[in-house]
Parts: C-alpha cells; structure tokens; sequence
C-alpha cells in the first residue's frame, strides 16, 4: 500500500489541473496501481505552526481520517484546536501537521515527525489521555489511519 500526499496553492489550481492534464496523465499509469482512493480536503488550520509540505526532514506520517457525528463536528473540531494541537506540537520530534475538512463530516489530521521513535513515544505516553479528555469516542463515527514511512526518492 502506498499513500501520496498532494498540496495544492489553490482551489483554482487543482480545477484547473482536474480539467486540462489529469485524464492525460491518468490514462498513462493505467494498470500500474488497483483500489485507489481519492480524497479532497480543505485546509482548516495548522497542527503545531507553520505548516509546509515539505517532507524532506520527515520519517512518518500519520495520517488519520475521520468521520464525526453531525451534531459532533463543532465539539470534534474544537479538541483537534484546543486538546490534540498543543499535545502534538509540545511533543519531541513533532514537525508539524495540517488539519482538513471535506464536504460533510469527514476530516483528516496528518502529522509529520522526525522519526518512528518520537511519534512512538507521543502514541505510548499521551494519546489514550488525550481521547477521553477530548471525547473521541464520542465524536467519531469511523476512523482510518495509518503511520507511513516516507520515502525519499518518491518526494517532489
């Protein structure tokens, strides 16, 4: 299984690259890859400061998808603000993250980190603490996700 992370500096860039070169470009993989999944975000606020998708200096991401309850949104959101974004960017070895929204209720979190130790360490001594004080049990109806490894040579 792979994960590719695109950015886009727009919506209009993305529209713009839907609508002229991505049939093209599509239909030369053909048969290089089955079962893939697209999913289009919307960049909600930074996890940490200064977000940059740079990965460079990064050994895993996590990355996880979440569908929230509709009446849980608002509350979902708030924690990611105000219990899970202060956790993370205090934790050694965390770079940054990007929290975003797509259309209904669905979200995704990714987090960028130095290496598979310090997100280790963060997993061990704070997340079971973090998700009952910001009540995810509550909150989401599904959650997917996964911790890669990055490759550098597939960076662009």
């Amino acid at each position: 299984m792979a994960h590719i992370f695109g950015f886009w500096e727009s919506r209009a860039f993305y529209d713009s690259f839907m609508a002229r070169s991505h049939d093209r470009l599509a239909a030369g993989q053909a048969g290089t890859y089955k079962d893939m999944q697209v999913l289009l975000f919307e960049r909600q606020f930074d996890v940490k400061v200064g977000f940059q998708p740079r990965f460079t200096d990064v050994d895993v991401v996590r990355v996880a998808h979440c569908q929230v309850h509709a009446d849980r949104v608002e509350h979902f959101t708030l924690m990611q603000e105000k219990v899970w974004n202060p956790a993370m960017a205090g934790s050694p070895g965390m770079l940054r993250g990007v929290f975003g929204h797509a259309p209904g209720n669905e979200f995704l979190v990714l987090s960028m980190w130095n290496s598979a130790a310090e997100h280790g360490k963060y997993r061990e001594e704070r997340v079971q603490r973090l998700g009952s004080r910001a009540e995810v049990d509550v909150d989401i109806a599904a959650l997917a996700g996964d911790v890669v490894a990055t490759e550098p040579s597939w960076t662009v």
